[in-house]
């Protein structure tokens, strides 16, 4: 078993923040594979399905973001995983727009939801980074990622979103870089290429 955790804010409030771009990568997830309702467990939401064969709990942690980790220590407590069977879809400034990039380990890049992660289960778990630009001053990133994205920017979020849904059986069968391929060749064919460069 696996469980991929999307990072956000509960409540109708973040819905549409950048912020929550986990949870809406994950709720793609589940509408393109046709998982179950997502139901209450582990201070989180978490619907279960299959994803390439393998059996896939999505988890929503409902903790807020700086208590990501209590709700994934709980889930992988539970199921008796350690983290090679973790993956995380969180926000990432330091990557363009659409830009994708999935590492295992390594720094929290001031990410709360990770640092909390790390805190309560290691960390050696697979992040799948899913750029969302940068504000440009250090000084304007907490109001810039608990900010809607624009109406000019949710073509290229609900693209992603689907991209990631589409690609997902290749991060089951740890095909990282295929995985990435994958995705940013969907976007440049959705015409979201100029966005997804470097």
């Amino acid at each position: 078993m696996l469980v991929i955790a999307g990072l956000g804010n509960p409540g109708a409030r973040y819905a549409r923040n950048r912020h929550n771009i986990g949870f809406m990568a994950i709720d793609a997830m589940a509408a393109g594979h046709r998982f179950g309702p997502f139901r209450a467990r582990f201070s989180g939401l978490v619907s279960e399905g299959t994803i390439g064969g393998e059996r896939v709990l999505l988890l929503a942690p409902q903790t807020y973001m700086n208590e990501s980790g209590r709700s994934v220590g709980e889930t992988l407590r539970f199921h008796k995983l350690d983290t090679s069977a973790l993956t995380v879809l969180h926000d990432e400034l330091d990557l363009a727009p659409a830009k994708v990039r999935v590492k295992v380990g390594g720094g929290n890049a001031g990410h709360n939801g990770l640092r909390s992660i790390s805190a309560h289960v290691g960390n050696d778990y697979r992040r799948v980074r899913l750029g969302i630009g940068h504000p440009g001053d250090k000084a304007l990133v907490h109001n810039f990622v608990l900010s809607d994205f624009a109406k000019a920017e949710l073509g290229w979020v609900d693209a992603l979103c689907r991209a990631v849904s589409d690609a997902a059986p290749l991060l089951v069968e740890d095909q990282d870089a295929s995985f990435q391929n994958k995705v940013h060749l969907a976007l440049e064919a959705a015409g979201f290429g100029e966005k997804g460069s470097d």
